[in-house]
């Protein structure tokens, strides 16, 4: 009976994304938006950590995610993210910049290792998943709330027991 080597798998941008921010989502990139709320705080403003959302589109129908490494401007970031610019492959600190029309990072550019530049695409964000909030869980060491039980046993009067009968 012989071993068979280990599958080489491509890495896909959602576990990364969760590996390096923490951010506890799983499934496909175009669901975290949805899957975050109520559970990690979200908005349209980058910060360091947070893991910007790409929408689905025709060409990614699955959207992306990518962790914001560092905010640069208010128009431009760096992020860290897998499987963009080459199936499976890490990018570290590379260039995202908001094209939207409003300035509301709604839309933006990122850097492609294909041509060593912006890429050509614009595409359009659900916005950012923010990793300071962690997903509630609940306390074990909570008080339990008072609890009446109905029962037809005896109860002691005056600390002595009735006797049986």
């Amino acid at each position: 009976m012989g071993i068979a080597p280990a599958q080489a798998r491509s890495l896909q941008c959602a576990p990364f994304a969760r590996e390096v921010s923490g951010i506890d989502i799983h499934g496909n990139a175009n669901t975290w938006w949805g899957q975050a709320a109520g559970r990690y705080d979200r908005g349209t403003a980058p910060e360091v950590g947070a893991v910007m959302a790409f929408k689905a589109t025709r060409a990614m129908p699955v959207g992306h995610v990518a962790m914001v490494s560092k905010v640069v401007s208010g128009r431009e970031v760096l992020l860290t993210h897998a499987n963009w610019s080459r199936r499976g492959g890490i990018e570290r600190d590379v260039r995202a910049v908001d094209v939207s029309a409003a300035g509301d990072w709604s839309e933006v550019r990122v850097w492609f290792a294909g041509i060593g530049d912006l890429g050509t695409s614009s595409y359009p964000l659900a916005g950012f998943i923010y990793a300071g909030k962690a997903p509630t869980t609940i306390e074990s060491e909570a008080p339990l709330a008072p609890l009446t039980i109905a029962t037809s046993a005896v109860v002691p009067v005056g600390g002595a027991v009735p006797a049986a009968r």
